[in-house]
């Protein structure tokens, strides 16, 4: 029902069933009617306060009948007020984490600009500096504060390399250095990888970084075969040689990195033009290949392998 039609119908109404109670309360004060024992002229005001309360409960019962929104805001209004406080509180987290969102998005797009512009010189989770260390022959405090002073000095020359003084650019978090020490406290042998916290560009005042605490463990020993691979008389037709020889020094690091080296590539002695020879006088045999470590190589060091290489029989 429509506001105008409703107004006119509580007028309506209001008005017939005043009006019946005046009627009604004009003969009953006539012919000296008693209710209760009350006098006929009270008798009367009650008859006319009840007509009142009628019109009154008759004018609230039609409108919550026809009004949806009223029936919910009589009954339900207390549950709305607490659903609506507990849908605000939620609310706030939502709010900081959009603005934490819209932040980084900023961000993402700074950092994507100085990309196209090729401003970035150092990127997200780069390495600055490697440093080895037995935390059972070594002062921690002493060796953790020379490896942050050359970290920096490293940053530096990358981030500033025109600045004259030395700067104290990198800024670590209290509690990464506090657990570095802790872990470090307990002894063993272990590789300490400082790494960039984020995209830096060049001239940037400060450049936010972060330990990383590795096991420095043996990777591969010296004549150990990492990764072999067979090119075929069919890969001489296709010209697939260069593709086979990347594929197998790229399953070299793949293996290596799996183990936990740090590497990021793999180093070849001479062998590979001695393969080349070999390959350019037979095209029409299958060769074994196989990348074999010339050294013993830890977490952090390098890894030199030499390809070897042997016919298969027919």
């Amino acid at each position: 029902m429509s506001g105008w039609l409703l107004i006119i119908f509580l007028l309506l109404l209001g008005g017939l069933i005043s009006t019946f109670g005046d009627l009604l309360g004009t003969k009953i004060g006539k012919a000296r009617f008693s209710i209760f024992k009350l006098r006929p002229k009270r008798t009367a005001i009650l008859i006319t306060i009840i007509t009142g309360s009628l019109i009154s409960a008759s004018s609230l019962s039609l409108m919550i009948l026809v009004n949806r929104q009223l029936r919910v805001g009589l009954f339900r209004l207390g549950d709305l007020q607490r659903k609506l406080q507990e849908s605000r509180q939620e609310l706030i987290p939502l709010k900081e984490e959009r603005a934490e969102l819209e932040n980084e998005i900023q961000r993402l797009e700074r950092d994507f600009l100085a990309l196209r512009s090729g401003q970035v010189v150092l990127r997200s989770g780069q390495s600055l500096m490697i440093y080895e260390i037995n935390a059972d022959k070594e002062n921690l405090d002493l060796v953790i504060e020379n490896i942050i002073r050359n970290a920096n000095l490293i940053t530096q020359n990358i981030v500033q390399p025109n600045s004259e003084e030395q700067i104290d650019l990198l800024r670590f978090r209290k509690d990464h250095i506090d657990e570095l020490k802790k872990t470090l406290s307990e002894g063993g042998d272990w590789v300490i990888n400082i790494k960039s916290g984020g995209n830096v560009l060049k001239g940037e005042s400060y450049v936010y970084a972060f330990p990383e605490l590795t096991e420095n463990k043996v990777i591969v020993t010296k004549g150990e075969t990492i990764s072999k691979i067979i090119i075929s008389s069919d890969d001489f037709i296709n010209k697939e040689i260069n593709n086979k020889i990347s594929l197998l020094l790229g399953s070299t690091l793949a293996e290596a990195k799996s183990r936990g080296s740090l590497v990021d590539e793999i180093i070849v002695n001479d062998s590979l033009r001695e393969l080349q020879e070999f390959l350019n006088k037979n095209q029409d045999q299958d060769i074994y290949l196989e990348a074999v470590s010339l050294r013993r190589s830890k977490t952090a060091q390098k890894i030199v392998v030499e390809i070897t290489f042997t016919q298969i029989d027919p």
